[in-house]
């Protein structure tokens, strides 16, 4: 089956006719580049230097949808055209298939082509040199280089500046596709840490509310329904106030919000203590050093998101909190009874506990939750423990 070339370039088409015609039009004015005397001009008058002038021509039109082609058909058209009185425009084209060759061929063909000539052009200068031993010889090897070592040279350095320009370009491209993926994790961890945010500061406010709402409407009794409201109207507050403190972090320093401090574990006493307005029954037991910053959040987050799950699910009975910093650990534990509720409870997503194993997770540390068995009875336990030395070196460094 044979193989059909794709149409030539326009551009390729004008050079070919703009050569032919330009040789044509020193061949009809009779401009040769060698006087039909010279030794060397085996073919003399003006038609034998039409062949070659016609084939270089037809080579053009080849200089980029087959390059190897035209300069192998091209070699034999210029050796034609030595032994004849000579067309410049023949040599001109010749000298331009040779810089296509290099510029459009394969890369294999790009580097070889231009060691050839170089040689090609030493040897025409030294062998004719050494043979006839005068100065005029080493203008065969100067004519070489000129005709085909020049441009074959100016080739390959277009070709490398054409092939730096694209790993340049290929390399933008993939630092563009990185950073754009690079934004994309930040701007999915970013919405992961306000989505814990959110649930960590407003669920167990929410959570309250919904409990002693429940209680206010299903008891009929007007002191229970005057306290249950009073502790909405709390839990109210400060779950706006907690919102506000969100809505502040999520702004940029525009003025419309006065900084926030983030929670620190010195403020574990007055979560309890809210906790306990809210019905739970709650010792905390917390002995600890000063710790770094983000493990002092993520450890006050996790008792505040157990807390919020006891209100929800546990059972009657004491909810203990335990805080403990041993071994470049701080760890901490929530156990509370594991059972039914005796009055309303409030429906949970299970979000909580995804937030709060991504808050170990983090800071590499660990995270476990789920019931246990104790001498007091089956317990929810929620453990973890964060890591404290290699955070706070890595804050130092």
């Amino acid at each position: 089956m044979a193989v059909r070339l794709p149409r030539p370039r326009r551009f390729d088409v004008c050079v070919a006719l703009g050569g032919l015609l330009g040789g044509l039009l020193l061949w009809g004015v009779g401009l040769a580049t060698r006087p039909h005397t010279e030794v060397y001009v085996l073919l003399p008058g003006r038609w034998p230097l039409l062949l070659p002038l016609v084939v270089m021509a037809g080579c053009e039109l080849l200089r980029r949808i087959a390059p190897r082609t035209a300069l192998l058909i091209g070699t034999p058209a210029i050796i034609l055209d030595t032994v004849t009185q000579g067309n410049l425009v023949t040599i001109l084209m010749y000298t331009d298939l040779m810089y296509a060759a290099v510029l459009y061929g394969p890369p294999a063909s790009a580097h070889r082509i231009p060691r050839i000539t170089g040689l090609l052009s030493v040897a025409g200068a030294v062998v004719p040199f050494a043979l006839w031993r005068e100065p005029e010889a080493l203008l065969i090897g100067v004519v070489t280089g000129l005709v085909a070592f020049g441009p074959a040279s100016t080739g390959l350095i277009v070709r490398n500046h054409r092939e730096a320009a694209e790993a340049a370009r290929l390399r933008a491209e993939q630092t563009a596709l990185l950073a754009e993926m690079d934004r994309t994790q930040a701007v999915t961890a970013e919405r992961a840490r306000m989505a814990r945010e959110l649930h960590d500061m407003v669920a167990n406010h929410l959570s309250a509310i919904a409990i002693h709402s429940t209680a206010a409407l299903s008891l009929d009794d007007p002191k229970t329904s005057q306290e249950a409201l009073g502790v909405i109207r709390e839990n109210s507050v400060e779950g706006l106030a907690e919102m506000r403190r969100l809505i502040g972090i999520l702004r940029d320093s525009s003025g419309d919000v006065e900084p926030v401090t983030a929670p620190t574990l010195d403020g574990l006493g007055a979560l309890v203590d809210n906790a306990r307005t809210n019905g739970l029954d709650i010792t905390l037991d917390a002995a600890h050093d000063a710790v770094p910053a983000p493990v002092e959040l993520a450890a006050y987050r996790i008792v505040q998101e157990s807390l919020t799950n006891a209100l929800k699910h546990a059972g009657p009975g004491r909810v203990t909190v335990s805080l403990a910093q041993l071994d470049g650990l701080l760890t901490i534990a929530v156990t509370s009874p594991y059972g039914d509720r005796d009055g309303p409870g409030a429906p949970g997503s299970g979000a909580g506990l995804v937030g709060m194993r991504e808050r170990a997770a983090l800071l590499d540390g660990t995270f476990e939750a789920g019931p246990e068995d104790s001498p007091d009875g089956k317990i929810w336990a929620v453990r973890a423990a964060l890591p404290v030395h290699d955070t706070v070196e890595g804050e130092a460094e």
